[in-house]
């Protein structure tokens, strides 16, 4: 369904020396540097997968989306989307994909949403009786019959993102890029939202690529992810597969007879570990110990808790994915 092959992006950046002369240099005879937003990028993504495409801020996400989308033309590469370029088929592409930003809208701002709706069944030439089926789905899964008769700009944040997905599923796209679409939203209508895209998913068999930065989104929804950082893939495969590779952190919970006993300082005292192989953190009277396994046993730490404090209730687990990933994003992946 989705073939990228070695897609890569370059950006002039104007180099300009400092001061008033500098400036004035700079404009006469500019210097550019060469940045490479997207450094040679390679996946694929078989028809009916959600993909979690992930990566820290500045990483080339964005970059490889606009891309992907036909907004932006690749430097070098190329990537192919059922079987057509988002770029040189761009007319007949833009009727395969649908695209929600979680930032923007492509809503008209002062029209009932029933209207709006009415002017996309027109731009994609959707005939009656297919759009009548779509909305009587779009309606059961995002729940849109509440509010379908208001203007837009009376939406809450939640209802335009429902809307928004609605709007990007009318012409029935193969492929659904979704960036960022539960973005400050609160936890009911992200459950909700999740829930639709599992739907659509399950019942148009729609691929689906997501970017996101909440974990929770990535665990719920995707089969598999690709993490970018500094415009280079550095994982593709499933989270499973993340945790074994690259889960060695640990962490015991407890929670102390008496909170006061406890020292955070005493205890990491007798450990020789430092940084981030070992931190403490306490909410609600629990301690949360995450260590690294690499570098001391589970077992040894287990056998040095219970010898160092006063434990009950506890108990010893993996660390959740959002640590992994957050010490993949500082340390980088080999």
């Amino acid at each position: 369904m989705i073939e990228v092959d070695k897609l890569r992006k370059e950006f002039k950046k104007v180099e300009k020396d400092q001061g008033l002369l500098g400036s004035i240099k700079g404009l006469l005879r500019p210097k550019y540097e060469i940045i490479a937003a997207v450094d040679n990028v390679s996946f694929n993504v078989p028809e009916g997968e959600i993909l979690g495409f992930i990566g820290p801020n500045g990483a080339g996400k964005s970059t490889v989306i606009k891309m992907l989308t036909g907004i932006l033309t690749p430097t070098s590469g190329k990537c192919t989307i059922n079987g057509r370029d988002p770029v040189a088929d761009r007319k007949k592409y833009v009727k395969d994909i649908g695209v929600v930003f979680g930032q923007r809208t492509q809503l008209w701002w002062d029209l009932p949403l029933r209207e709006t709706y009415g002017v996309l069944k027109e731009i994609y030439e959707v005939d009656d009786e297919a759009y009548k089926k779509k909305m009587s789905f779009l309606n059961e899964v995002l729940e849109l019959d509440g509010f379908i008769t208001s203007p837009v700009r009376t939406l809450s944040l939640g209802q335009r993102m429902r809307a928004d997905i609605a709007a990007s599923l009318l012409h029935s796209p193969k492929v659904l890029f979704l960036d960022e679409p539960t973005i400050g939203l609160d936890v009911v209508v992200k459950n909700n939202i999740r829930n639709a895209i599992q739907e659509i998913n399950k019942t148009e068999h729609t691929t689906v690529i997501l970017t996101t930065h909440d974990i929770s989104d990535i665990e719920l929804l995707c089969d598999r992810i690709v993490m970018i950082d500094k415009g280079k893939k550095v994982y593709d495969g499933s989270l499973e597969d993340m945790k074994i590779k690259y889960g060695v952190m640990r962490e015991i919970c407890f929670v102390p007879e008496n909170s006061e006993s406890f020292s955070d300082k005493s205890f990491k005292a007798g450990l020789d570990l430092s940084g981030e192989d070992l931190t403490i953190e306490k909410e609600h009277g629990k301690y949360r110990i995450r260590f690294n396994s690499d570098k001391i046993s589970t077992k040894d730490m287990l056998s040095y808790t219970l010898a160092n404090t006063e434990a009950k209730d506890i108990s010893v687990g993996d660390a959740d994915i959002e640590e992994i990933i957050r010490r993949l994003y500082k340390s980088g992946i080999k």
